[in-house]
């Protein structure tokens, strides 16, 4: 699912979503295009996202797939939806594709779970805190403005947290590498760890510790972070992340081996009342 920035996350889940009717209908793309009479191009852009859809070809493309009049609705309400504008389109010149993807799928999400092995997760850094890490990856490469601006999307980011209606719910297992890590000063880590204490003390919000104890664990190749949606017709995604690139994993199997990793670190982490108050420790051990 990464890539360039042209399609907006509806229109790919719009085009996955056609791509899975068509092969249930056990339709090649050719067959389909000559059935609709389109090209085989045609279809191929729609379904790989690349081009949008207007209302009266979706219409076509449903009839030839005998979707029932409930799940219509539902798809060309998506359709409509596809080319609607995010906050995040106001910072496209100064942020990286794969990230204001991710930004979206972020958006659209009711439930992440994420393991983090390095860093505090960004939904949860303090401004302080994630001027570092933001200073840091861009290697001194990038304008003070730059780095401005990303801060200033990283916090907006945390109002899905904190929205009254819906907001998203978050369950994150941080390595306790994280919590000793310093990042910064003294005070900017005194202040991310009252940070997560405040974080932790919401009904949405989920924070365990992994200890050192806990020894050697599945998730040892690094951080990830499972997305669910609200919509039946959005599956599940894991992202994972690298200095790089991005990597969004969509397929059962491998959603079934990331899934089974967290159910391993949430079980052998630290409960959320004994990793509060671990991390209430190290704050008085920083003062």
């Amino acid at each position: 699912m990464a890539g360039g920035r042209g399609p907006t996350v509806r229109r790919r889940r719009l085009a996955s979503e056609l791509r899975r009717l068509r092969e249930r209908k056990a339709l090649t793309i050719e067959e389909a295009a000559e059935r609709v009479g389109w090209s085989t191009a045609k279809v191929s852009r729609i379904e790989t996202a690349r081009v949008g859809i207007t209302s009266p070809d979706l219409t076509r493309l449903l009839d030839l797939y005998e979707l029932d009049a409930g799940k219509r609705t539902v798809l060309h309400a998506l359709a409509r939806t596809a080319r609607t504008k995010g906050w995040w389109d106001a910072y496209t010149d100064s942020l990286p594709s794969d990230y204001a993807t991710y930004i979206q799928l972020e958006a659209e999400a009711a439930f992440i779970r994420s393991f983090d092995g390095m860093l505090v997760h960004g939904l949860l850094q303090t401004e302080d805190y994630a001027r570092e890490v933001i200073r840091s990856a861009l290697m001194a490469l990038s304008p003070p403005a730059e780095v401005d601006r990303r801060v200033e999307v990283r916090m907006t980011r945390q109002n899905l947290l904190l929205r009254e209606e819906n907001p998203l719910r978050f369950w994150t297992v941080i390595d306790e590498a994280v919590l000793a890590r310093r990042v910064g000063s003294a005070e900017t880590m005194r202040g991310q760890y009252a940070k997560l204490a405040e974080f932790a003390g919401r009904d949405n919000i989920t924070i365990q510790v992994l200890p050192f104890s806990a020894g050697v664990h599945p998730a040892t190749a690094g951080t990830f972070a499972i997305m669910e949606f609200r919509e039946p017709y959005d599956p599940d995604v894991v992202y994972v992340e690298s200095m790089t690139s991005s990597l969004y994993v969509e397929k059962d199997a491998e959603m079934y081996w990331y899934t089974l990793a967290f159910d391993h670190l949430r079980a052998v982490a630290l409960g959320p009342d004994e990793s509060r108050a671990l991390i209430s420790e190290m704050a008085e051990k920083s003062s």
